[in-house]
């Protein structure tokens, strides 16, 4: 499938009786670099948006976004999704065997990047996976998401016995102080008020526990919106390209 908006490829394809968006740039990194991007409640994508996609252009990135509803990305059943597999294991048994045998791409060549919903689960799946995803990037991450089930979210309400047990379950408790992923950067306009807290909460932690991160809780430019997302995004990417260089020399 041809988009005339994108300098590249990008097709809607599926992966276990799942869909997923992929995008090819016109020239490839050499190194077969590639964004796993998580979507936001939403289901919005990079693919949508040619102004973020230049970014990937620019540093010749391959994009996989599965389309997982409203699962939270959590390792937990989503009738919204599934009912017989998590999105987490879906991702780890699924997607990435499809990135190694379709792109011939495996981690650590593979970065997390999300926003909202999105930004959240990219940064808890790299929590929990650090040596899996030692890069993440996200946008406005919803992490303290157990909100939503004091506002009367249902299907979160399936997923979680209640709002403890979905706070137990964020991002900021699964940083472990001595095993987190060696680059990771997020950000949340001042005025999206909704999460910024959490964000701003996650940052004292990772401070406190010594954990290298970078972030950007100060730059405001359109809330809560892709305008927002489209406005980082050259940050973001960028720091997604250098970082996954760098894990490359690394290795």
């Amino acid at each position: 499938m041809k988009n005339d908006n994108l300098a590249g490829d990008w097709s809607l394809i599926e992966i276990a009786g799942h869909p997923c968006y992929t995008y090819v740039p016109p020239q490839q990194s050499e190194h077969g670099y590639t964004v796993l991007y998580m979507h936001g409640y939403y289901q919005g994508v990079p693919m949508e948006h040619p102004r973020m996609m230049e970014h990937f252009d620019r540093h010749g990135l391959r994009v996989i976004a599965p389309l997982t509803r409203r699962s939270w990305w959590s390792d937990r059943i989503c009738l919204d999704f599934d009912p017989e597999i998590t999105v987490v294991d879906y991702l780890m048994d699924e997607v990435l065997p499809y990135l190694e045998k379709e792109w011939q791409c495996v981690p650590p060549r593979i970065a997390l990047m999300g926003a909202s919903m999105g930004g959240q689960g990219a940064l808890r799946l790299s929590y929990k996976r650090p040596n899996i995803f030692p890069v993440v990037a996200a946008f406005f991450p919803a992490i303290d998401f157990q909100i939503r089930i004091e506002e009367g979210d249902k299907n979160l309400s399936s997923m979680y016995r209640d709002a403890e047990d979905a706070r137990q379950d964020t991002a900021t408790l699964h940083i472990h102080p001595l095993n987190w992923p060696r680059h990771q950067w997020f950000c949340c306009d001042p005025v999206d008020t909704r999460w910024h807290v959490s964000a701003d909460r996650l940052r004292m932690k990772l401070f406190s526990l010594g954990v290298l991160h970078e972030c950007d809780l100060e730059t405001s430019a359109g809330g809560h919106s892709w305008d927002y997302v489209e406005h980082m995004s050259k940050r973001a990417v960028g720091f997604v390209a250098e970082s996954l260089e760098q894990e490359r020399l690394r290795v």
